[in-house]
């Protein structure tokens, strides 16, 4: 079938200028282009701030929760030998075991609970950033019974570096003819600041010696064991086909998006819902390129009945309407697309948005626009303008020269 693009496109030209005669179609058109060009831009910034959210939250959770956890079952599973053999199997990951126990912080009349890490102070900050810098900027001394303690934690003690906190534990010692509380004073020698105010507050670290001292813990033998890789996933299944080998079973593997699965499941539901509502912007924009190509259609029948009478096939006249639609959508794409690239720019260069600390953890609005989600949105577009462009085409097409002109 022989189709002449010279001529289309020349009509795709005539019908895209403005129409004294028929205003609205033009303005009908312009609509479209705007609501296209709109719903494209407000859905890039908007996924682009979804992701970097939950980018954000990620990377607190991250290193605060551990990529990798192993938990044992059974006592003094874990110890050094084990850790020697995943060292070996695993080079690329690193290993910082701990001991840990839930204890009492109190500082005058100011008490709160806390879980308290028995830690390798170099070993966590290998795999701890939140820690590294806490470790940093800490004060020098040389005693065991030394602690860093989250900002949230020493700001509601009202307690500061050098400072001394007592820490009362769940485990009973005899005093005459009865018990009281194990407790022992700890100096503080810094303060770990996440972000996330839960773990600033309950969580506190101390040495390996000093568990092994007051609680008599066997050294060598840890109660758990934090593990950092890039790959944790991954890396994850790798460990428990090891400890499988090893018969070592009964030691519990534990990821952080398992600790954390509802939260980011929920995250995961509000991105998918924000995009389909975003999406229905551009169904109403489509709208408007149906109602305008139909009113292009109606207002032009007798120059269409013309041009199928001087030649033009139903193709032709099919795809002049269909491209039309195109270019209208099209265009829209390609403004949305720029806009909403500059949007994503103005907002991570200049502070617009400010976010309070306190509540979530960050003060610039993050924004970060994944390739997935960038092309799953033009796509969706796509979709939408294609189908919005066929039926006008049809109804363009089946236009009855004879009936058309008899009635002119």
């Amino acid at each position: 079938m022989n189709i002449n693009r010279k001529f289309i496109h020349k009509i795709i030209r005539h019908y895209l200028k403005y129409d004294r005669d028929n205003p609205f179609i033009f303005v009908s058109m312009l609509l479209a282009f705007l609501g296209i060009t709109t719903g494209v831009m407000v859905l890039m910034i908007a996924m682009g701030i979804m992701n970097g959210t939950e980018k954000e939250f990620k990377k607190r959770l991250f290193v605060m929760n551990y990529p990798i956890t192993l938990i044992p079952t059974n006592a003094n599973s874990l110890n050094d030998t084990l850790i020697s053999k995943l060292s070996k199997e695993f080079p690329y990951m690193k290993f910082s075991p701990y001991y840990t126990t839930q204890v009492i912080t109190k500082s005058g009349s100011n008490v709160n609970g806390s879980i308290l890490y028995g830690v390798d102070f170099k070993k966590e900050a290998n795999i701890n950033e939140v820690f590294k810098k806490a470790l940093d900027n800490s004060i020098s001394l040389n005693n065991k019974y030394k602690m860093v303690v989250g900002k949230t934690l020493a700001e509601s003690l009202g307690v500061y570096n050098g400072n001394k906190l007592t820490l009362y534990f769940s485990e009973q010692q005899a005093i005459g003819f009865g018990t009281m509380p194990l407790q022992k004073r700890f100096t503080i020698i810094g303060e770990f600041d996440s972000g996330l105010k839960a773990y600033d507050k309950a969580i506190i670290y101390s040495s390996l010696e000093a568990f092994e001292k007051i609680l008599r813990r066997r050294a060598g033998y840890y109660d758990g064991i934090h593990i950092y890789t890039k790959h944790a996933i991954r890396n994850a299944k790798k460990l428990k086909e090891f400890l499988r080998k090893n018969h070592l079973s009964s030691i519990i593997v534990e990821g952080w998006w398992g600790q954390n699965k509802s939260f980011f499941s929920a995250m995961e539901m509000e991105k998918k819902a924000l995009f389909l509502v975003l999406l229905l912007i551009i169904l109403v924009a489509s709208l408007n390129i149906i109602s305008s190509l139909l009113m292009t259609v109606m207002s032009r029948r007798s120059e269409i009945a013309l041009l199928r009478t001087l030649g033009a096939s139903k193709w032709e006249v099919k795809r002049i309407f269909f491209k039309l639609g195109i270019i209208i959508g099209a265009s829209g794409i390609i403004a949305g697309t720029i806009l909403g690239f500059i949007g994503i720019w103005v907002l991570k260069t200049f502070d617009i948005v400010s976010l309070s600390v306190d509540v979530y953890g960050f003060s610039k609005l993050p924004v970060d626009l994944t390739t997935t989600d960038f092309i799953s949105i033009i796509i969706g577009t796509i979709i939408i303008v294609i189908l919005s462009s066929l039926y006008p085409s049809f109804k363009a097409s089946s236009t009855d020269p004879l009936t058309v002109l008899r009635n002119e």
